[in-house]
């Protein structure tokens, strides 16, 4: 009899969690692709052939990763010592470097120790491994951020990824960076099913929601410039600063392609003239 009460209570179980699957597919608010919004093209300082990055820019997203994204997220592959390329001095790197504290080792006696960053050091991590980053925020381990802005972005489908080859278009990471840091303050439409313990985001890649909160708000990290210190410069800032640690030799790659487009340019001229000179007085 109890194995008997036991199938039953297993069916009503497939059959109920058949039934919910098939109302959420019948749902007309389930979304049928992510993100569910194409992130914004924004305007930045490094698109183009001739693109540079604002260093300014580059110093506030520093400042907004440090006071705002570094508690959570790491960035391994970054050396402070490369935060020269945004305008800073040897010395300011060094301080900088010194607010870190860097666990090292094993010294003489074979024993782990703590000290202060060196220029030579990377940005530590906020947890000493994946899994505990991953108790610490719901299960979810939250990404490094060296390569973020050339790792995310949204496919972008016929025919614009053929106009993009001519536009040079590559700035669909930081497009996506700012659009779901912006993102969040949006209602869902009825009748969508978020899970508890998300956040709705119309332009996250891989769902309704995530589980990282809203992270920026108004005010929260002070410019010393007097730049706008609201949630859509923050996430410009920030995008373009994760840009550059991504991709920190754009600025020359873009000069080398120049020069080599210019080089075969004359070069073709050149040989053109030569087979019309070599073979002026030949016959046809």
């Amino acid at each position: 009899m109890k194995k008997i009460l036991t199938s039953l209570a297993l069916l009503g179980l497939v059959a109920a969690g058949t039934a919910a699957i098939a109302a959420e597919e019948h749902n007309p608010a389930a979304p049928t692709h992510f993100p569910i919004n194409e992130p914004k093209e924004m305007s930045w300082s490094f698109a183009g052939p001739f693109g540079t990055y604002d260093k300014a820019q580059l110093q506030r997203g520093l400042k907004v990763y440090k006071e705002v994204c570094s508690a959570c997220h790491s960035m391994n592959l970054v050396a402070f010592r490369t935060l020269e390329d945004l305008g800073y001095s040897e010395a300011q790197i060094k301080s900088l470097a010194a607010g870190y504290t860097i666990h090292d080792g094993p010294n003489d006696a074979g024993e782990m120790f703590d000290r202060p960053g060196k220029p030579s050091d990377h940005f530590p991590a906020p947890f000493p491994n994946t899994e505990a980053a991953a108790a610490a925020n719901g299960g979810a381990a939250l990404p490094d951020m060296s390569l973020l802005a050339k790792a995310r972005g949204v496919e972008r489908g016929f025919p614009r990824f053929i106009f993009d080859i001519f536009t040079q278009y590559a700035q669909g990471g930081p497009d996506y960076i700012h659009s779901l840091l912006t993102g969040y303050d949006q209602t869902p439409p009825a009748g969508m099913v978020i899970p508890e313990g998300t956040h709705y985001n119309p332009y996250f890649l891989s769902g309704v929601s995530l589980k990282m909160p809203k992270p920026l708000s108004d005010g929260q990290v002070t410019y010393d410039d007097g730049s706008p210190q609201t949630v859509d410069q923050y996430a410009r800032d920030v995008a373009a600063f994760l840009m550059w640690a991504a991709e920190p030799h754009l600025e020359e790659r873009k000069k080398t392609g120049f020069r080599v487009l210019v080089f075969m340019l004359l070069f073709g001229a050149l040989v053109y003239m030569t087979k019309r000179k070599v073979w002026a007085d030949v016959p046809h």
